[in-house]
C-alpha cells in the first residue's frame, strides 16, 4: 500500500457508522435523542451505508431511538440494531434481548458474539459447543423475522491466536445461521496490520472468498486506521467505525480518515462521490453535539492539518502547495492556514494577511511586525490561536486601528459565603464620544459579569455587538514555575451570528499574571475587532462612529 496507486476499477466499500452506539461509550461522550437523529441525517446526507444506533434493551433513549428513526425517509443508510448472542439456557425466540433487537424494526440487525475461547471459558463460563449454537440460533432467529443480519466477532484477532481453530467455528456457526457479513473486531485495539493481513488471509481460506468480510478496529495500539486499510486491501468489503474516532478507552478507526484514505489515495469508492469534501463538516458537526473540543492536528480534518508555521514551508507552500501537503485541503472541505509567531518569516506575514492588508511593498513595516510578535510571544502571547488580535497589530502599525471608547476602571466583586455558591458582580466605566457609560452587572463569574457590563456599556452605540457570541474559554499556563503567582494566557473563540455565513467565528488573546485582566483583554480585543470588521463590511453612510473622548 504506497498510498499512490488507486486501483483501476472502483470497488465499492461499505462504510458503517457507530458513533451513535460504539462512539457514547467514551469518556465525556454523550448524545440526546435529538442529537442522535440530527447525526443519522447528516450521516445518510453523505451517503454512509449502515448507521448502528444502540442496543435497543439497553436503556429507553435507544428505544426512542429507534422509534423516531423508522419515521425517518433516509436516502442512502440502512439503521442497524445491536445486541449480543441469545443466553444459555433458553431458546433465541424466549431470550429479551433477540426479542428487542427484532421489535427495534430495522432492516439489519448486528450481533455481536464471542469468538476468543478465554472469554468463552472465563466471561460466558459455557462450554465450547454452547456459544457456537448461540451464535447460529441468535442469527438464525433473526433471519426468520425477516432481518439481514451481521456477525461481529468480538477478539477475533486474540481469538485467532490463541486459538485459531475454534475462532474460524465461531465465523462458520454464524454462517449458518445466515449472517451476511462477518465483521472480524480487534475489540483490545492490540493488534499490528501484518498480522490484520495474515488473518484475513486465513479467514478468507476457510469460509471461501466469496463471503463478505468487514473489520471493526480500536485505536489503543493507535494503528486503528492502519489496521482498518490493511484489511481493506485484505479482502474485507465494509468498515465499521466512528466519526473522529471518538470511542471507549483510545476510540474506535476514524471514519473521516479512514474515507479520505480510501477515497483519495487508494482509490476506492464509498460514501457519495462529493462526500469527501464535506469530511471536515460532519467532524466538526458531531465534535459540537458531542460537546468535545476538536483535535487539531486530527489527519485531514483538524483544524491544524493544513497549517503551515515555518518561514521556509510557507515560501515553499505559497509557490506549490503539494509540496508540504499531501492533498488539496478543499478536497476534504479543510482550509489551509499559515500561522504566525516568532518563527515566522516575512512569507507567512504576506500569505496569512496579504489579501487583507498591504504590506508586500514595505519591508520596515514587515519588519517591525515580526519583532513586536516575537517580543510579546516572549511574554506569553500566542497568535496562531488568535488571529483577530493578530490583526489588531497589523492595524495598529498601519495606523488603521481608532479607539471606540476609552476606559476609565472596571472591578469585579466576588461574594463566597460558607455552603453559598459565589456571587459575582462587575462595574465596568468608559467614555464613548462625549458620554460616560457606568454599568454593572451580575455573572456567573468574573468572565461572564465583565461581558454583560461591558455590553450594556457598548450597546447603545454598537448594536451590532448583539452578534457575537463567546464560543469557547481556554487558559493556560505560561510560567508555570511561578505556581500560582504565573502568567497565564487566555484564548477566546467567538461566533458572529451570521444567516449568510453560519460558520464566522474568530480567536482573541490576552496575557496576564491576572487571570482576570488576561481575559478582560482577549474580550475588549473581540469587541473591537467585530466593530471593526462590521465596518469594513457595511461602512457607515455618512454619519461617522461616536468618538471616543482622549484617555480619562
Amino acid at each position: 500500500m504506497n498510498g499512490q496507486n488507486p486501483a483501476t476499477e472502483a470497488q465499492r466499500i461499505e462504510i458503517y457508522d457507530t458513533t451513535l452506539r460504539d462512539g457514547t461509550q467514551g469518556e465525556g461522550v454523550s448524545l440526546s435523542l435529538v442529537d442522535k437523529i440530527k447525526i443519522t441525517r447528516r450521516l445518510d446526507a453523505m451517503g454512509v451505508d449502515y448507521i448502528e444506533g444502540g442496543y435497543p434493551l439497553s436503556n429507553p433513549k435507544d428505544v426512542a431511538y429507534f422509534k423516531e428513526a423508522a419515521a425517518l425517509e433516509l436516502k442512502h443508510a440502512k439503521v442497524c440494531a445491536f445486541g449480543m448472542t441469545r443466553r444459555r439456557g433458553i431458546t433465541a425466540a424466549e431470550d429479551p434481548g433477540m426479542q428487542a433487537l427484532v421489535e427495534a424494526g430495522t432492516p439489519v440487525v448486528t450481533i455481536v458474539g464471542k469468538t476468543w475461547d478465554l472469554h468463552v471459558d472465563e466471561v460466558l463460563r459455557v462450554s465450547h459447543e454452547d456459544n457456537l449454537a448461540m451464535i447460529r440460533d441468535s442469527v438464525a432467529y433473526c433471519r426468520e423475522q425477516g432481518r439481514e443480519v451481521f456477525y461481529d466477532a468480538e477478539h477475533f484477532f486474540d481469538g485467532l491466536a490463541a486459538n485459531p481453530d475454534y475462532a474460524l467455528a465461531t465465523l462458520q456457526a454464524a454462517l449458518d445461521g445466515g449472517a451476511t457479513r462477518l465483521v472480524l473486531c480487534d475489540t483490545n485495539g492490540g493488534s499490528l496490520p501484518a498480522w490484520i493481513t495474515e488473518a484475513i488471509g486465513r479467514v478468507r481460506k476457510a469460509v471461501g472468498a466469496e463471503v463478505r468480510l468487514g473489520i471493526h478496529t480500536h485505536n489503543d495500539g493507535g494503528l486503528a486506521v492502519a489496521n482498518a486499510l490493511a484489511a481493506v486491501e485484505a479482502g474485507c468489503v465494509q468498515v465499521q467505525g466512528t466519526i473522529n474516532g471518538i470511542g471507549e478507552r483510545c476510540g474506535n478507526v476514524d471514519l473521516t480518515t479512514v474515507v479520505a484514505n480510501l477515497k483519495l489515495k487508494m482509490g476506492y469508492d464509498c460514501l457519495l462521490a462529493e462526500a469527501t469534501t464535506r469530511l471536515t463538516e460532519i467532524s466538526r458537526f458531531v465534535y459540537e453535539l458531542a460537546n468535545l473540543n476538536l483535535y487539531p492536528g486530527q489527519p485531514f480534518v483538524g483544524p491544524a492539518a493544513f497549517a503551515h508555521k515555518g518561514g521556509m514551508h510557507v515560501h515553499a507552500v505559497n509557490r506549490l502547495a503539494s509540496s508540504y501537503e499531501h492533498v488539496p485541503p478543499e478536497s476534504v472541505g479543510n482550509t489551509r492556514r499559515v500561522l504566525v509567531s516568532e518563527l515566522s518569516g516575512v512569507s507567512n506575514l504576506q500569505a496569512l494577511l496579504g489579501d487583507k492588508y498591504d504590506i508586500a511593498g514595505d519591508p520596515e513595516l514587515q519588519r517591525k511586525l515580526l519583532n513586536r510578535i516575537a517580543e510579546l510571544e516572549d511574554r506569553g502571547y500566542q497568535f496562531e490561536a488568535a488571529v483577530a488580535s493578530l490583526e489588531l497589530l497589523v492595524r495598529s502599525a498601519l495606523k488603521q486601528r481608532r479607539q471606540y471608547w476609552s476606559l476609565d476602571h472596571y472591578r469585579c466583586v466576588i461574594l463566597k459565603q460558607d455552603a453559598i455558591e459565589p456571587q459575582t458582580e462587575a462595574i465596568v466605566k468608559l467614555r464613548i464620544g462625549d458620554r460616560w457609560e457606568h454599568q454593572v452587572a451580575d455573572g456567573d463569574g468574573p468572565v461572564n459579569a465583565l461581558d454583560s457590563a461591558m455590553r450594556k456599556c457598548l450597546h447603545p452605540h454598537y448594536p451590532d455587538l448583539a452578534s457575537l457570541h463567546l464560543r469557547d474559554y481556554r487558559v493556560r499556563v505560561v510560567n508555570s514555575r511561578a505556581e500560582s503567582a504565573a502568567k497565564v494566557r487566555v484564548i477566546i473563540d467567538f461566533a458572529v451570528a451570521d444567516p449568510d455565513n453560519p460558520d464566522r467565528y474568530f480567536s482573541t488573546v490576552g496575557v496576564s499574571e491576572n487571570i482576570v485582566e488576561a481575559s478582560w483583554q482577549a474580550l475588549i480585543d473581540a469587541f473591537e475587532y467585530h466593530l471593526l470588521e462590521a465596518e469594513i463590511a457595511a461602512p457607515t453612510t455618512g454619519e461617522a462612529a461616536p468618538q471616543p473622548a482622549q484617555q480619562a
